[in-house]
Formats: C-alpha cells, sequence, structure tokens
C-alpha cells in the first residue's frame, strides 16, 4: 500500500499539479491540515482513500482535528499537531500514541519535515510542499508491505 502524506499546502494552488501527479498513484491520501478545503480539488479524479484532519488555519468545517485510522493491519494516529505542542517538543504526541495504542503518528503544523522512530513508533512529519521552514518544500510516503512500514520524505 502507497499513502501519499500531505500537510500544510495553504491554498498555494501553483503546486496542485504537481501534488495530483504524486498523488494520482497511490492508495492513500492522508492531508493533515491547513488548508483542508484544498483536499477536494487535490483529489479530483483520485479514486483511492482520502483521510483529513483539520488545522489550526481550518476554519468553519465539521472535519475533526485528529482520528485514529487503521491501514494494512497498522493503527495510525493523524492530527495537525498544534493542540500537541509539536513545535517544542514530540513528547505529547508520543504519549497520545502510547494511550490509544497508534504505531504510526502523522502531524504537521511546523512545516518541517521529519521522521522518528522510537519504541516502536514511528512519526512523520511531511513537512509543507509550499511554505517549507526546513529549506525545501516536501511531501512524505509510507509503503506499507507484507507490515513493513516504510516511510521517506520527498522533495517536491
Amino acid at each position: 500500500m502507497k499513502i501519499i502524506i500531505l500537510s500544510d499546502t495553504h491554498r498555494y494552488n501553483y503546486i496542485f499539479d504537481k501534488l495530483k501527479n504524486i498523488i494520482k498513484d497511490a492508495d492513500v491520501l492522508i492531508h493533515l491540515g491547513d488548508n483542508v478545503q484544498d483536499v477536494e480539488e487535490l483529489t479530483m479524479g483520485f479514486e483511492g482513500k482520502v483521510f483529513n484532519v483539520r488545522g489550526n488555519c481550518d476554519y468553519n468545517t465539521r472535519i475533526p482535528s485528529e482520528e485514529l485510522i487503521e491501514l494494512e493491519g497498522q493503527a495510525i494516529f493523524i492530527t495537525h499537531g498544534h493542540y500537541y505542542g509539536v513545535k517544542h517538543s514530540l513528547l505529547n504526541l508520543k504519549t497520545k500514541a502510547a494511550e490509544i495504542g497508534a504505531n504510526i503518528v502523522l502531524y504537521g503544523h511546523t512545516h518541517i519535515s521529519e521522521i522518528v522512530f522510537e519504541e516502536g513508533v514511528w512519526i512523520v512529519n511531511p513537512g509543507s510542499p509550499s511554505l517549507a521552514r526546513d529549506g525545501f518544500n516536501s511531501y512524505a510516503i509510507i509503503t506499507i508491505e507484507n507490515g513493513r512500514i516504510c516511510p521517506s520524505i520527498k522533495s517536491l
């Protein structure tokens, strides 16, 4: 299974054609907020599953701020991250993962890509494809094959 993870697209539609081309071959798209209205345009013609949560810049939406999903037998916690203090530490996310039994945590908000593996939990931030704060616009891919989880960060 191929999962594309996006966060913090922020209505920068000049990147949408590139992102649509990346998304088209995925089985799943996960958008971690800011701005969730981008998901509708990005997924036109996309036939895979779509999950999204709202971020701190998403107003007037009924989309949840976090969700626990299951894909290929993996418990995946998705959140924008702003309620967990992710700009300062991942401790609150790690605690939440332990509480709910998630073995993959996906978050955004910082615009800085990151992959961490600690205590059997993958923690992945795809960065931002439009407003990166770490020098390169990015997204993440996670492949899951026969229970093996393989996350990576890709430059846009």
